[in-house]
């Protein structure tokens, strides 16, 4: 093969709509659909089905068995046009499921660049989901959920719909989430999830120096550990970010929330 040559494996289906881009790999007994977009240097497995409206980037790994762009599991959705747009340098493990967006949602399911996505993990319509996060085996998203960068979800992790997850949040194993998780929060419980702390393993993982660890737990302890009422909570974390632009951070996202901020 050629360098930047595109091989399709003969037992695989790519519709002649479909837009492949250099260098693009497609596995045995795949179906690529029309109006899909693959990018340069992306690998599709064998057994894989890609349905569009879909634009997936450059450098994607596709490993197997992944369902990605099929139709929203939502009673309301009539066949309307909604997309499924991938960005660069994933990595989607085995029997992986992303679905495409609603017309009564955003539109657009989004998955953002150098993501992973484990065996089984479901990405529903109408998600945003920014950039190096890690979907562990199993864990799950419900429509129109929202995810920052950074993000981990352990395994058999779940999120309800509509909720926001923070960037540099934790979610532990199994923990199911009905609210919105705070930046650089640790979540863990054996079902509903609960704030146990920030992620500082993390933050020191990706450059956090001690002084910002330290004014981001000063601010978790104001909301989760002294037992304010939200609002006094929020005019003291008002004056903390003063000093921090990772507490204006944690403190935007939680002014901006329309469901109730996980506590």
């Amino acid at each position: 093969m050629a360098a930047g040559e595109t091989l399709i494996h003969p037992n695989a289906y790519v519709d002649p709509a479909a837009r492949l881009g250099a260098g693009v790999r497609i596995g045995a007994f795949t179906s690529i659909g029309a109006d899909v977009e693959v990018g340069d240097g992306t690998t599709v497995g064998g057994h894989c089905s890609i349905t569009g409206p879909t634009r997936i980037g450059r450098d994607n790994h596709f490993i197997g068995h992944a369902a990605i762009g099929g139709d929203p599991q939502d009673k309301k959705f009539s066949g309307e046009r909604a997309e499924l747009v991938i960005g660069d340098r994933n990595l989607v493990r085995e029997f992986v499921t992303i679905n495409r967006g609603t017309g009564t949602g955003s539109g657009v399911t989004r998955l953002g660049d150098d993501n992973w996505l484990l065996a089984y993990s479901h990405v529903a319509h109408d998600c945003q989901v920014g950039n190096h996060c890690v979907f562990s085996n199993n864990s799950t998203l419900a429509g129109h959920v929202s995810v920052g960068d950074w993000v981990i979800l352990s395994g058999f992790a779940g999120v309800h719909q509509f909720c926001r997850i923070g960037a540099h949040a934790f979610l532990g194993m199994g923990v199911l989430i009905s609210g919105d998780v705070p930046p650089y929060t640790m979540v863990a419980g054996e079902s509903q999830g609960r704030p146990r702390g920030i992620n500082s393993e993390g933050l020191k993982r990706r450059g956090f120096d001690a002084a910002r660890i330290s004014a981001i737990k000063r601010a978790y302890r104001t909301l989760y550990v002294a037992g304010l009422p939200l609002a006094e909570a929020r005019q003291q974390l008002a004056e903390q970010a003063r000093d921090s632009t990772d507490v204006r951070a944690l403190l935007d996202f939680i002014e901006s929330g329309e469901r109730p901020l996980l506590r």
